[in-house]
């Protein structure tokens, strides 16, 4: 069983994966290891902060129009923080960092996750 029960943001979690494993392999043939390593590390900074936000959402289990939109803000002030953290955690430890790699991995990542609406929810297999 699945920690996340949500299916869209199931998918749009490993879409995140991907395009962050895609782009840092691409940037590692390209360029250097550190343009990977900092490909990888902005598109992870994406992928943990949605992890949270999908484990929040996940565990939601009341029905009622005010308890999901606690749920919703909960998770998306959870999510906010947590990249807020881990973006400043990078660039104060990480002193190879290739911002363009970082920061580019990122935005693509969280605009893969703004496609979540475009899932279905059916439970069809995956």
């Amino acid at each position: 069983m699945s920690w996340i029960q949500n299916r869209p943001l199931r998918i749009i979690l490993r879409w995140q994966l991907l395009l962050t494993i895609v782009i840092a392999v691409l940037l590692g043939f390209l360029f250097e290891l550190q343009s990977a390593i900092s490909a990888f590390l902005g598109g992870s900074v994406s992928i943990v902060s949605s992890a949270a936000f999908a484990l929040i959402v996940s565990r939601h289990k009341g029905y009622s129009a005010g308890g999901t939109i606690r749920t919703a803000l909960r998770a998306e002030a959870v999510k906010i923080i947590l990249t807020i953290i881990l973006l400043w955690l990078v660039f104060k430890f990480y002193e190879d960092v290739n911002a363009f790699a970082f920061i580019g991995t990122f935005i693509a990542a969280v605009l893969v996750q703004s496609m979540a609406l475009l899932v279905s929810d059916n439970l069809k297999k995956e």
